[in-house]
């Protein structure tokens, strides 16, 4: 019989990204601030080519979701760990 080979198996691209505590907390703080501001900002997304324009309306600590809704009303549940940056919409 011949002897099987197993072929390297392809690596997992990670669901999130990696990032230091200091990343983190800055980005909860600003959530925290878009929140309390109910004011348009503007969110990089990971695996997303496009910003996400919209008002944080809620902060899910158990499901660690971000709602955010646009200006069509329709709400993203983005996980906390995809958010790369946020800033303001001029």
């Amino acid at each position: 019989m011949a002897a099987k080979t197993k072929t390297p198996a392809k690596k997992k691209e990670p669901k999130h990204l990696d990032r230091d505590e200091f990343d983190l907390e800055e980005i909860a703080y600003a959530l925290t601030e878009a929140m309390n501001e109910s004011k348009y900002k503007a969110f990089s997304i990971y695996k997303k080519d496009n910003l996400l324009l919209g008002i944080v309306t809620k902060m899910d600590a158990n499901t660690k979701l971000i709602h955010i809704k646009d200006k069509y009303r329709i709400v993203h549940k983005v996980h906390f760990l995809d958010i790369l940056s946020i800033s303001d919409v001029d």
